[in-house]
Parts: structure tokens; C-alpha cells; sequence
């Protein structure tokens, strides 16, 4: 198994990594532009598009190649990568109101059974979870389903309904999430 990180200047890069490391997974981190015929070649179990500092619509805001959603492996989005991947797939990301940095309570909602992966198995229905961001997806269209919501976010996490694209806007990989 390989899990490829690509790299959007996430503070918590390589801490990402070393998450992935502890479920005796083989992970790398790559460059956020390599070509998704490379990551192919690559044959990666699965994709993490880390966080970053950017704005996804800033002009040079660094994107990857959208191919790398039609490549069949799973991609979860973190953070900036979270806002990326809606922002690709046709979601609408904005500023958020303020931003935001630290502990929030997430509200995970309720899904319809066998509807795609529980990203939120054995996880309680409230839960604590850390915030850095000052954008968010404001709106997601009809391809991606809500899971999670805070007070001030209310796309807090979110799956594709016909693709293996997983978005997060808070950092799991932190001791300050506990589940």
C-alpha cells in the first residue's frame, strides 16, 4: 500500500505523514503539481491533498491536476485540500466570516444508511475537532453530500456522492481532534 500526501504547504505535512506511518502504511509527499499520469504510475492505495496556506481562487493559488479524481483511488481533502477538491468538483469556496483557529464542536449529521463509507464510523454524533482556516465551502453542488457542520462552518466535512472524494475542513491529524 502507498498513500500519496501532495503537498499544498500544510503546517501539519508531515505530521499527516507520520498518522498515515502509524497504521503501517507507506506513505509519501509529493510535489502538489505532479501530473496524474505520475501519481499513476505511482499506483497509490489512495490520495491526501494536504492544507495549505493559499486561497483556492487567488490568482497562483497552487492547484493539482484535476485528472487525479478520475484516477479510481480514494482522495481526502484536509483543510485546504477539502476546499480544493469542492472548489474542482464545482463547489463554491469563500472567506469565511472571520477566521477561524482552534477547538470547535462538530455536529456530525445523520446519513441514510448504505450510502457510500461512514467517514464518521464509531465517531459520537458531537465531537471536538481543531479549525485553521479563513476560507470555506459555502456551497457544495448537487455532487457532494454535507456530514459535519460547526456553528461557524457549515461544510465541515464532505463526501462526492459518485466519486471516492472525502473532504475535511479541520485537522484530524491533530492531538486537539481526539477521534
Amino acid at each position: 500500500e502507498r498513500i500519496l500526501i501532495l503537498d499544498f504547504g500544510a503546517q501539519y505535512g508531515q505530521l499527516i505523514a507520520r498518522r498515515v506511518r502509524e497504521q503501517n502504511v507507506f506513505c509519501q509527499i509529493v510535489r502538489h503539481d505532479l501530473p496524474a499520469s505520475r501519481i499513476a504510475e505511482l499506483k497509490p492505495a489512495g490520495l491526501i491533498l494536504s492544507g495549505g496556506p493559499s486561497s483556492v481562487y487567488a490568482p497562483g493559488a497552487p492547484h493539482c491536476d484535476p485528472d487525479v479524481f478520475d484516477l479510481g483511488v480514494p482522495v481526502l481533502g484536509i483543510c485546504y485540500g477539502m476546499q480544493l477538491a469542492c472548489h474542482l468538483l464545482g463547489g463554491r469556496v469563500e472567506p469565511a466570516t472571520s477566521r477561524e483557529f482552534g477547538r470547535a464542536q462538530c455536529h456530525v449529521l445523520p446519513q441514510p444508511p448504505g450510502e457510500g463509507p461512514d467517514l464518521f464510523a464509531d465517531v459520537p454524533l458531537e465531537t471536538t475537532v481543531w479549525m485553521s482556516h479563513g476560507d470555506q465551502v459555502h456551497a457544495v453542488n448537487g455532487d457532494f453530500v454535507s456530514l459535519a457542520r460547526t456553528d461557524t462552518c457549515p461544510v465541515a466535512a464532505v463526501r462526492h456522492s459518485s466519486r471516492s472524494v472525502y473532504g475535511l475542513q479541520f485537522h484530524p491529524e491533530v492531538n486537539h481532534t481526539p477521534e
